[in-house]
């Protein structure tokens, strides 16, 4: 996890008297996960955040899995899926199982109200587009590249400058680095592919002091449900501790080469219970005479494969575009594409940009998925 961080006005000692100005105390709220044992951060507001004046019933979601249930690897040109709406709300899945789902979002305005997902951890990959996202613990310029790691029930919202396209993982458990990177003190390694230097946190912004009525959507129970706060949320004067939403670009990612070809756990970048998430970066080929650079063909067992194409290049595939989603399923044994391990031999560097999810339960894939997937794939290891 990110390092220890304090922002803003905080007392000396925890749940000590701390007034404001005008001698009212500052409302003390602790957000951590695992009850009070997990990672949390302490609050100070101006107001208390439980004051509302009404709650509602919003919409309700339940995700379809697709009709058809062959085993097959699978290829999603997510290029069809519906565009606009809300970053936080409108969401297309296309894979899930019980610990974690991936989804899609191409957004065409600014959040009018404020989010809470209070189901789910969230991984936003920024695939495309610019801008901010605004929480009650301050702010994270975005750009495309960017993960975005957003602890549950963080409330939150986006500004966008640049029409994004956001690759969203949901997960039912928290989200963190992956443990063989970090130290007994929970200090990332020297050998892991990346530091806390690399790691951006939230920039803190001045208290938001306003009454009125400000709508609040949690997610939570496949259904939103709409608060009416009788403040803005943004009103923190200050905060410390480890829970809090943070930044880290793929482009950060120091991508490991050897000799000889190194398998995809080297490119890990996070994890949660029953799921990695791992980035395959530009970097130079395994630099052995003799060396194979394009990957063995290997069976996943135990596990499901699904790869998201940053960009439209990938060593060992072809027929994907910039936007594709491919599945390799359990029991189904893949490799590369016909020619590309010949082709590879003797190959410097490769330019590739992908987001694998990794999840060791079966997935479903969505019906929204289904209407965007190309029918032949599973055959494309025919061809010459």
């Amino acid at each position: 996890m990110p390092i220890y961080h304090s922002a803003g006005e905080i007392p000396r000692k925890r749940h000590q008297v701390f007034r404001q100005p005008s001698g009212e105390l500052f409302a003390e709220e602790l957000m951590g996960n695992k009850g009070f044992v997990g990672i949390s951060s302490l609050v100070y507001h101006l107001r208390p955040p439980t004051r509302i004046s009404e709650i509602k019933v919003f919409s309700e979601f339940h995700w379809k899995a697709a009709g058809e249930h062959e085993l097959k690897c699978r290829h999603f040109k997510t290029a069809g899926i519906t565009k606009g709406g809300f970053a936080t709300i409108d969401r297309t899945p296309i894979l899930y199982n019980h610990d974690v789902a991936m989804l899609l979002s191409q957004p065409d305005r600014d959040e009018d109200f404020f989010y809470r997902n209070g189901q789910a951890d969230e991984v936003v990959y920024v695939s495309d587009g610019e801008g901010m996202f605004e929480s009650t613990l301050g702010t994270l310029a975005l750009k495309g590249g960017d993960y975005v790691v957003i602890p549950r029930g963080i409330l939150h919202r986006y500004r966008w400058t640049k029409k994004p396209r956001l690759l969203i993982f949901e997960s039912k458990s928290y989200v963190r680095t992956p443990k063989r990177y970090r130290n007994e003190h929970g200090q990332l390694l020297e050998s892991a592919p990346y530091s806390e230097r690399d790691i951006r946190r939230p920039e803190f912004v001045a208290p938001v002091n306003q009454e009125g009525e400000f709508r609040l959507l949690v997610k939570q129970h496949t259904a939103l449900t709409e608060v009416t706060l009788t403040h803005h949320p943004f009103d923190v004067a200050g905060w410390d501790g480890f829970y809090y939403p943070w930044a880290f670009s793929i482009h950060d990612f120091e991508p490991r080469v050897g000799r000889f070809h190194l398998p995809p756990p080297v490119h890990q970048t996070f994890e949660g219970d029953g799921w990695v998430i791992c980035s395959f970066c530009p970097r130079p080929y395994d630099f052995d005479p003799a060396a194979m650079p394009a990957p063995y063909h290997h069976s996943n067992v135990m596990s499901d494969e699904v790869i998201y194409y940053a960009s439209a290049e990938f060593m060992s595939r072809k027929g994907v575009e910039y936007g594709s989603v491919t599945l390799h399923p359990d029991g189904v044994p893949h490799g590369p594409h016909p020619g590309r391990a010949e082709a590879s031999i003797g190959a410097k560097a490769t330019d590739e940009l992908a987001v694998m999810l990794d999840t060791f339960l079966p997935l479903h894939t969505s019906r929204e998925a289904e209407a965007v997937e190309d029918k032949k794939y599973y055959l494309s290891w025919n061809e010459s």
